[in-house]
């Protein structure tokens, strides 16, 4: 055997790890039911102008993204996008949240709304900060 080193990484390489490792976690893993979530802010016209991406997995409430165009913020529609996801999450049976944000995103905004910094990732991607935060919701 030997090993090989890219930084090319092919689409069916990736689905083999990808497959290989979700056949091992669902062997072993409680809950093998994680929901999309999805929470829009659509203008007049239907175009999304805010949302938030996440997912919902046994306790746990993920948010992925959360987005408001530029000036639409500072009206709370962030924080109302993240309240209606936890809220459906709390509906769900979810416990708790996750999510992580860049120090030149939002850390004060997960802060003021009771997420707690549990890991700084210091110096990344090389001077920057990357906060994890949790919540009990």
């Amino acid at each position: 055997m030997n090993f090989k080193i890219t930084d090319k990484i092919k689409k069916q390489d990736e689905e083999l790890i990808y497959q290989g490792l979700l056949d091992y976690n669902l062997a072993r893993i409680e809950d093998k039911n994680p929901r999309d979530l999805g929470v829009y802010l659509q203008d007049e016209a239907g175009k999304k102008v805010g949302g938030l991406i996440g997912n919902t997995h046994g306790n746990w409430l993920f948010v992925k993204y959360l987005w408001v165009r530029e000036d639409l913020r500072g009206q709370n529609i962030g924080s109302e996008l993240l309240k209606q996801a936890e809220e459906t999450a709390k509906e769900r049976g979810c416990r708790y949240a996750f999510l992580d944000t860049f120090s030149f995103q939002a850390p004060s905004f997960y802060e003021k709304h009771g997420y707690k910094n549990v890991f700084v990732l210091e110096e990344y991607p090389v001077t920057g900060k990357r906060y994890y935060f949790t919540k009990t919701l």
